[in-house]
């Protein structure tokens, strides 16, 4: 798959936005700073607000592998766009979005679990759906699964599997409702409340993905709860590093024939680590590939694409001093 944007994608390959380094902010007060996986964080307690830079970063496994071109504009800009059309189903934590990469948000109480929703029975990590499926396992976080399914094959209906929140380094776990509960860090009411959030995105986001024919097969949510005691969504939404999209046009025909559904998400570059590079997340992960890099850039680029219907347009230079300048920062 080739792109007219490979020429600038291969360039950029050498200036990614791996990390920002803002010390002071004009107008605002001490900040405080936190690294994801992923993004950049400076929370500014006085004003209640946290501003994220969305890095070119790309976790697999659970693990930082490398960086994308141009990844953190589609998947700020992505989330940007679903946070808009969502919001006549739930709160979103947004305020503003100063630069490509930025996104200025309120503060809220993460919820201590992710709410990820399956519809389809698939996954490459040992913690995966699938994998417990070809163990023998016929329950998954609690829900019942038939007899007879092959991989990639649609659920019965979406299913709500929670994941613990691991610290950074670590990996996450899908437990029951039940199982959460009982380690104690959410409460019940707030977890249903919270599962019910989650299914109505979930069911919209698979309706809006097939009207630009895709599947919407998982995604996963971060939720929180702000000052008022409401659900908000937070983190990012529907975004390929959130979410599998499959092509819906050859799905059954590929299902039919045993082969993996074409996707638009970071499912690539898992598949490649762990078909030909042999990784699975333990150790220190292998060196992408710059035609690895670039496929991925690729598919995140195609993704915003179809599923915003508008064209992506890079914005050059060196990422690291526009967003400084955006944001009036030191």
């Amino acid at each position: 798959m080739t792109s007219s944007l490979d020429p600038i994608l291969y360039a950029q390959l050498a200036a990614p936005l791996e990390r920002t380094e803002l010390r002071a902010i004009r107008g605002r007060g001490p900040l405080t700073r936190y690294d994801g996986k992923v993004r950049d964080c400076y929370i500014d307690a006085q004003r209640g607000e946290r501003i994220i830079v969305v890095t070119d970063r790309l976790s697999a496994f659970d693990v930082v592998i490398g960086t994308i071109p141009f990844k953190g504009q589609v998947l700020n800009q992505l989330a940007h766009h679903w946070f808009l059309d969502t919001a006549h189903l739930a709160k979103n934590h947004v305020v503003s979005v100063p630069d490509p990469n930025v996104m200025i948000v309120r503060e809220a109480r993460p919820l201590a679990a992710e709410f990820v929703m399956r519809a389809y029975l698939t996954g490459v990590t040992s913690t995966s759906i699938w994998r417990a499926y070809e163990r023998g396992e016929r329950t998954f976080c609690g829900h019942p699964l038939p007899e007879g399914m092959v991989k990639n094959q649609q659920l019965p209906e979406a299913i709500l599997t929670p994941s613990t929140k691991a610290a950074k380094g670590g990996h996450d776990v899908s437990v029951s409702r039940q199982e959460l509960l009982a380690m104690g860090t959410v409460d019940a009411a707030e977890f249903d409340r919270a599962a019910l959030v989650a299914a109505r995105l979930f069911a919209h986001g698979q309706a809006r993905a097939a009207e630009r024919g895709l599947i919407l097969a998982d995604t996963k949510y971060e939720l929180g709860v702000d000052a008022g005691g409401e659900i908000v969504v937070i983190d990012e939404i529907h975004t390929p590093d959130s979410s599998r999209y499959w092509y819906a046009d050859d799905y059954a025909a590929r299902l039919a024939a045993g082969q993996e559904p074409r996707s638009l998400d970071k499912e690539f570059v898992r598949r490649y680590l762990s078909e030909t590079a042999g990784y699975s997340g333990d150790g220190p992960p292998p060196p992408l590939p710059d035609e690895v890099r670039v496929e991925a850039a690729r598919r995140y680029i195609k993704s915003y694409e179809l599923v915003t219907g508008k064209t992506f347009e890079p914005v050059l230079g060196d990422p690291a001093a526009r967003i400084a300048a955006a944001l009036g920062a030191s």
